[in-house]
């Protein structure tokens, strides 16, 4: 089988962030963005997606969050990009249900180069540790488009914002894996190319 894997280095005047991802790994990650609890959300996704991951950021938090959690979500969208190359041999659809306690949330993927987010977390709080809430939403929509994906994720239900984002991405960890599972040598297409 040909290794899903890939590197990719994003560098700005706001951020440099590097990714090594192996979309056939074993869960495992090493993450330091500088934003703890976004480390904690990718630590998430890899563990449940099954990558191996690991992804350095140094950015501009002394301005804000915005641009590192940006530039972490385009420099890992473009690096599952790359490691899928042709979209040959995979199941393309996957979808899941997520529980954390007594929020539940659901994801739906589409692995169609067709890139278009359709997020919705629900969160009240300002903030999760050092990120803003509204930068959850735009990391999980500036992956999306990146890594070209139809992504659906939405809350259906939860009080605590810490345990609805961590089952949102739990859920997309599991849809994606569900999606990227090989699954013979075709594209998923009746196009014949996704």
């Amino acid at each position: 089988m040909t290794p899903r894997r890939s590197t990719q280095e994003r560098t700005t005047r706001e951020t440099r962030v590097t990714v090594a991802l192996d979309l056939d790994g074993e869960g495992r990650a090493t993450v330091a963005t500088g934003i703890g609890f976004l480390d904690h959300m990718l630590e998430t996704l890899a563990r449940f997606a099954r990558f191996d991951l690991e992804l350095t950021c140094s950015g501009d938090l002394r301005v804000d969050d915005h641009h590192s959690a940006e530039d972490c979500a385009l420099a890992l969208g473009a690096a599952l990009d790359s490691a899928l190359g042709e979209r040959r041999g995979i199941r393309r659809f996957g979808t899941a249900h997520a529980p954390l306690d007594e929020a539940l949330a659901r994801a739906v993927v589409d692995v169609s180069s067709r890139p278009w987010p359709q997020i919705t977390l629900g969160l009240v709080r300002e903030r999760l540790g050092e990120i803003a809430t509204e930068n959850l939403t735009h990391f999980l929509g500036s992956f999306a488009m990146a890594a070209r994906l139809t992504v659906h994720v939405d809350v259906l239900r939860g009080t605590n914002d810490h345990h609805r984002c961590e089952a949102a991405f739990k859920a997309l960890a599991l849809a994606l894996r569900d999606a990227l599972t090989r699954d013979g040598e075709a594209v998923p297409s009746t196009k014949g190319v996704l």
